[in-house]
């Protein structure tokens, strides 16, 4: 069953990318999108391989056009995704996943109701704070404003886990792979081993680890 949207949300420094990465070399048919976004290159990123850099009135310009699924702007920068990403996808028979903000999926979620949307949590302020710091060193950044607003937007972002249809917790990675690759398979309608893994993630379903993640973010 080719052409899901998959929405992955997620605080700065939860190891998203990593994360989805590990599933797209274990699960074939996922393409990924990369957004576009004003903001400059960081590290050793490139265009077109983690995001497509553009310049503000190029963006502003494809927003006129209508040329986005979603966009937002965050932390003074401009993040979107393109119609074309998903055209794209259905007709190379994959399916898709979109590494997006909560203000970009709530208005994919509106607008596609079928999307299924991941949440990506860290297990706690303290080891996001400490990956912030560790991403912000290796990439000569260091700032305690910067530090101090992301930890702050994430517990904003948290509110909004139970519009989520899945919640997982990156705490382990090898298991955090696990259950996103779960979540992936069933929703393509495989049963067979992943059906108990994909319902643990379900928002509804109360895992202790996500009520654990929450509480240590005093949220819920």
């Amino acid at each position: 069953m080719a052409g899901i949207l998959f929405i992955i949300s997620a605080p700065s420094g939860s190891g998203k990318t990593t994360l989805v990465e590990r599933v797209r070399s274990l699960v074939d048919g996922l393409d990924f999108s990369i957004s576009y976004t004003t903001r400059p290159p960081r590290g050793s990123e490139t265009n077109g391989r983690e995001y497509h850099f553009t310049e503000r009135f190029t963006f502003e310009q494809m927003i006129a056009d209508g040329e986005f699924l979603e966009w937002a702007e965050v932390f003074g920068n401009y993040y979107g995704t393109t119609m074309a990403a998903l055209d794209h996808a259905r007709e190379a028979g994959k399916d898709l996943l979109l590494d997006i903000d909560v203000q970009g999926a709530v208005q994919i979620m509106k607008m596609l109701p079928s999307a299924v949307s991941i949440f990506i949590l860290p297990p706690s302020p303290e080891v996001l704070e400490m990956r912030l710091r560790n991403r912000s060193e290796a990439e000569k950044m260091t700032c305690e404003a910067v530090i101090e607003e992301r930890l702050r937007q994430a517990r904003s972002e948290l509110e909004q886990v139970q519009d989520y249809k899945y919640a997982l917790v990156n705490d382990v990675l090898d298991q955090a792979t696990a259950e996103m690759r779960a979540i992936v398979l069933y929703e393509r309608g495989q049963t067979n081993g992943v059906e108990e893994i994909a319902a643990s993630c379900l928002t509804t379903a109360h895992s202790p680890r996500l009520d654990a993640a929450l509480e240590s973010f005093q949220v819920g």
